[in-house]
Order: structure tokens, then C-alpha cells, then sequence
């Protein structure tokens, strides 16, 4: 089986790997994330995807590559990670009472055969009407500083919500296991469909 490469080191993302595929690499792309002038937020993510799983060809050379990126958008505005205290807070304010939508960018690059795959996954949240006091004690408790749109939703998050809307759980979470899945089956990658090791002979 070709080895599998996660360009990240998101432990949300490696969590979410783990799940599925029992064995690969975790590597740092150095990509610049920064948005083109004018670039739409889906647009945004399937590029940077791209550019993180395609930014670590030359040095795994035939392996499957796969990258991601997520941004979240309220009334026309990208949210990214807060960084901070007083980002995350301005960010859940933002949400509050609204729907938010979270573009997932996903890719993955066959660096041996130069083949990509690649998508982006929506998913919608909508937001409570959220006092400021639970604002700030949800920042304070969780600090969601590097996660888009401020919040974890695998964990004290959930409790910012009314109702998700999306063809995948894990997308919200930051990888699109359903749809990452189908491509690796692409090259013959399939987790149920591993050979079980030789049984050890029994000595007499």
C-alpha cells in the first residue's frame, strides 16, 4: 500500500486520520495561507489544500498526500483562526443567532504518478443567541484559538449550537473523512479491505 502523508500538524486532523487509517506520516507544509485580493472562500481553501499536500512532493516522492484547510463565513465575512482571546470572542459575537458556513478544502496528491484529487466540503452551523458572559466563558474555558470560527465543536462547543446541517460530521472538525476515504479508494487505499498478518507457526 502506498504510505499516506497528512500535511499537518493539526491534532484535530491526526485524531481524525487515526480513525480510518491505522498507519502514516504528519509533516509541517510551509505554505503561505494568505487570501488573493478578491479570493471567495471556497476558492481560498481548495488552493491552499492543494498547495499543503503538493508542498511536500519533493520530499516524499510516491506517497499520497493529503492536505486541508478550513475557513468559516458569516454574512459574507471569511473567519479564520482568532490567534487570541479577543479575536475568538469577536468571532462568536459575529455568529451569535446566525448560520455560519464552514468550507473545507481537501486534497490529495499521488506524488509518484503526479495525480491530485481534490474538493471542498461545506457545513453549516447555526449559532444560539449567545450572552456575552457565555461567550467569554466559553473562550475562557476552551480557548479555541486555532481553530476557525472559535469554537471546538468535538468538545464544549456543541453547547454554542441549535443545529448542524452537512454530509459529514468530521468535516466541522477540519477533515472530510467521507469524502477523503473515496479518493484514497481511488488508489486502491481501503481500510476494510487490509490483509490480516500471516499467523507465527506454532513451535512443537
Amino acid at each position: 500500500m502506498t504510505a499516506i502523508v497528512l500535511a499537518s500538524t493539526s491534532p484535530y486532523r491526526r485524531m481524525l486520520l487515526e480513525k480510518v487509517i491505522p498507519e502514516f506520516t504528519c509533516a509541517a507544509p510551509q505554505v503561505d495561507e494568505t487570501a488573493l485580493p478578491g479570493e471567495q472562500a471556497e476558492d481560498l481553501v481548495k488552493r491552499l489544500a492543494i498547495a499543503k499536500a503538493q508542498a511536500l512532493a519533493t520530499t516524499y516522492s510516491d506517497h499520497l498526500l493529503i492536505g486541508s484547510d478550513q475557513v468559516a463565513v458569516v454574512e459574507g465575512a471569511i473567519l479564520g483562526k482568532p490567534g487570541d482571546e479577543a479575536k475568538a470572542i469577536e468571532q462568536l459575537s459575529a455568529a451569535s443567532g446566525k448560520t455560519v458556513t464552514f468550507y473545507t478544502g481537501l486534497a490529495v496528491y499521488h506524488s509518484g504518478q503526479q495525480e491530485l484529487l481534490a474538493c471542498v466540503e461545506p457545513f453549516q452551523v447555526s449559532f444560539r443567541d449567545l450572552s456575552a458572559a457565555e461567550i467569554k466563558g466559553y473562550v475562557a474555558l476552551e480557548q479555541p484559538f486555532n481553530c476557525a470560527g472559535s469554537f471546538k465543536s468535538e468538545g464544549l462547543g456543541i453547547s454554542l449550537f441549535e443545529s448542524l446541517r452537512g454530509d459529514d460530521p468530521n468535516t466541522l472538525i477540519g477533515l472530510p473523512l467521507i469524502r477523503l476515504l473515496a479518493m484514497l479508494r481511488h488508489w486502491q487505499v481501503n481500510p476494510l479491505l487490509v490483509e490480516k498478518p500471516a499467523e507465527k507457526p506454532i513451535k512443537s
